[in-house]
């Protein structure tokens, strides 16, 4: 009996990663317009300016999303290349776990950083 198992070849393979790439890609271009205007409306000249800009819940949780869209970006695009251009099985994983781990303290250090919780 012949067993079949799937590779990761094909005409989709990728295709989800690629949307998803984009997505945050315009999520992330949309964000950053919107803070450009803001900023350029209310234009801030001290700490205490930039402190009230950003202690709105909205904004605090757009940036949160904006921060999660990059680090997801980053992951997709850190994935493909590793992926791509890393052939040992273990060496690949292990960079992709070291990228993992980066990513998460990053996802983790932004979150407080905007609800001033100091680690």
């Amino acid at each position: 009996m012949r067993q079949y198992t799937k590779l990761p070849v094909g005409a989709h393979y990728g295709m989800r990663g690629w949307l998803l790439q984009r997505l945050t890609a315009l999520f992330m271009a949309l964000y950053t317009i919107g803070l450009a205007v803001c900023l350029l409306w209310h234009a801030p000249a001290s700490r205490a300016d930039w402190k009230a800009i950003f202690s709105g819940d909205f904004v605090r949780i757009t940036t949160m999303f904006f921060f999660a869209a990059l680090l997801y970006h980053a992951w997709i695009g850190m994935r493909d290349i590793l992926m791509d251009y890393v052939k040992p099985t273990g060496l690949r994983l292990m960079l992709q776990a070291a990228v993992a781990a980066a990513l998460g303290f990053y996802l983790i250090w932004s979150a407080s950083i905007l609800w001033g919780v100091r680690p």
